[in-house]
């Protein structure tokens, strides 16, 4: 599928730079001399980032209108520490169709196949660790809050006028301004993922090593607690298995992690972000399943009908944040 980011000129479509991207793959994974019989195997491709991988190399071209600056500075972050974060193979992106590129080293990805050996407790210490790492000077906020947004302005374009559409906006005006992305986070000095999940961490090298976080194009600096909504909001949901939460959550605060107290109810603190990535989830299951003409799932369903809950709440009686 040939897929093209709206505003964007001749060249920049994923059609044009998949080519460019394989062979840029390649010559980078091999020397010019060296016979090679691998594949290359597309691991994602959307208007927001391609990825391809080639024998132990990735490399991703990062979406149309990337920051160069931003990017060279989270790229900065994961080579600082690499005992948290996958490091690149180069410390700067390399343009390409007016696309920017990065390198990394291949690592084997949690299988969805088995998710009673998903590692929680893995993940979670990584947060903790990230969140106490320096960030380097000049980081921009993660974009938690702005990826949040995104979405919600994806649903209105999608579906305006589908029967969820309006408890999901009504759910999505109880959060805060921060949350909304319309005024600074609270906190500008954490250095936190910005898009935790499962699909962000990889063994490296190959399925022995440790567990590392990848995918920095979020990383930056905020409020630690929107790296843990993502399972807070599918425990509350009922999508996530409350031991694999307490496990989640156990870990985090036995490796010290700042995002939550170290004793006592959580809840206060990651009310918020796991309300604002109910929402965000919510907004784009209406958005995807509007253009399959596709039913909703029951997954998807129950984080719309924890938005239509969410909706009735007053917003003064569910605001964890200064604003």
């Amino acid at each position: 599928m040939t897929t093209t980011a709206p505003g964007t000129g001749p060249g920049t479509g994923t059609a044009a730079v998949l080519p460019a991207l394989k062979a840029k793959l390649r010559r980078t994974a091999h020397p010019e001399s060296t016979p090679c019989s691998h594949p290359d195997t597309v691991l994602a491709e959307r208007a927001d980032g391609t990825v391809v991988r080639h024998a132990h190399t990735v490399a991703k071209a990062h979406a149309p209108h990337t920051d160069p600056t931003h990017l060279t500075l989270r790229l900065k972050a994961a080579t600082s520490h690499p005992d948290t974060l996958l490091a690149p193979l180069h410390p700067t992106p390399t343009p390409l169709h007016d696309r920017l590129v990065t390198f990394w080293p291949y690592g084997t990805p949690v299988d969805p196949e088995s998710p009673e050996h998903a590692p929680w407790e893995e993940a979670a210490t990584l947060l903790a660790r990230l969140h106490h790492r320096p960030p380097p000077p000049g980081l921009p906020p993660m974009r938690g809050p702005a990826k949040a947004a995104q979405a919600i302005t994806r649903l209105k374009a999608a579906a305006p006028h589908h029967p969820a559409t309006a408890p999901i906006l009504r759910a999505w005006h109880t959060l805060p301004a921060w949350a909304r992305a319309e005024t600074p986070m609270p906190d500008t000095s954490t250095l936190c993922h910005g898009d935790l999940h499962l699909g962000q961490l990889v063994r490296h090298p190959a399925t022995t090593g440790p567990w590392r976080l990848i995918d920095v194009d979020d990383l930056g600096v905020g409020v630690p607690a929107w790296d843990l909504a993502r399972p807070a909001a599918w425990y509350a949901c009922g999508l996530l298995h409350p031991d694999d939460w307490t496990r989640f959550l156990t870990a985090y605060r036995q490796a010290d992690g700042p995002a939550v107290p170290a004793h006592g109810d959580p809840w206060p603190v990651l009310d918020v972000p796991a309300r604002a990535l109910t929402v965000q989830t919510a907004a784009l299951a209406i958005a995807k399943s509007t253009a399959a003409g596709q039913p909703l799932d029951d997954a998807q369903r129950s984080v719309v009908d924890a938005c239509d809950r969410m909706g009735g709440i007053p917003p003064e009686l569910t605001d964890a944040f200064p604003k």
